[in-house]
């Protein structure tokens, strides 16, 4: 006997071929598409036995916000998500919203089957490896890496932070010397120093550089932090 299934996805394309191939091996396709924004009230207002939910970014915050309110307000509906190759946080953040499974997009139809039959059954739909690495996610969540911006920070003296910002402004050799009350040649050392430990050519590329990774968002503003000297 077929699954009554609804299959959700905002690539139309993809939805109505997944649609039409489980149609020919005998299963109920209530629907083949929609936006993500519709997805949970299509969902709950057909009320399939199956919803194969697809998302192209399984470990963006909030893609699964869809799976939460269908879990909630309809809860006999068993939801897969289809999606691209996962990551364990991937997967454990769908199964936390809720879902019973984890098809990827080039998974063939026969996999697909099998894991609606699973699904409709209340059992896990997905493989043990991808389960376990899931659960690991879920017990030892991992500490997301700090962003670029926040490392090269670290690599610079309150000194070269500052010259740094002096740079970013516009202000040459002469203009840092005078606003730091030092000697040019000691400016000069400390560009180049800062150039070296950002790993960049020129002043140019040092100014892209902190603007790109918002270096100078994270460093304190002259005579407004503790350890960065203020100007004159």
């Amino acid at each position: 006997m077929g699954v009554r299934v609804m299959v959700v996805d905002e690539h139309r394309l993809l939805a109505e071929a997944l649609a039409s191939a489980l149609k020919l091996r005998g299963h109920r396709v209530l629907a083949a598409a929609a936006p993500a924004s519709g997805a949970a009230e299509l969902v709950i207002s057909r009320a399939p036995e199956v919803c194969l939910l697809g998302t192209a970014s399984p470990a963006e915050p909030g893609v699964f916000e869809p799976v939460v309110r269908i879990r909630r307000e309809r809860p006999h509906i068993a939801v897969v998500v289809l999606g691209p190759v996962p990551s364990p946080r991937g997967i454990a953040a769908a199964f936390a919203a809720g879902a019973c499974g984890y098809v990827r997009q080039d998974e063939r139809i026969e996999g697909v089957e099998r894991a609606l039959a699973k699904a409709r059954a209340g059992e896990a739909a997905v493989s043990p490896q991808l389960l376990q690495g899931a659960f690991a996610e879920l017990l030892n969540p991992a500490v997301p890496p700090d962003d670029e911006g926040s490392r090269l920070l670290r690599l610079l003296t309150p000194r070269e932070i500052e010259v740094l910002v002096r740079v970013a402004e516009g202000e040459d050799t002469r203009l840092i010397a005078a606003g730091m009350e030092i000697a040019p040649s000691t400016a000069r050392t400390h560009v180049q120093r800062v150039l070296m430990k950002l790993g960049v050519g020129s002043r140019l590329e040092a100014a892209a550089l902190a603007a790109r990774t918002g270096l100078l968002d994270r460093a304190a503003l002259p005579g407004q932090g503790p350890d960065f000297p203020g100007r004159p």
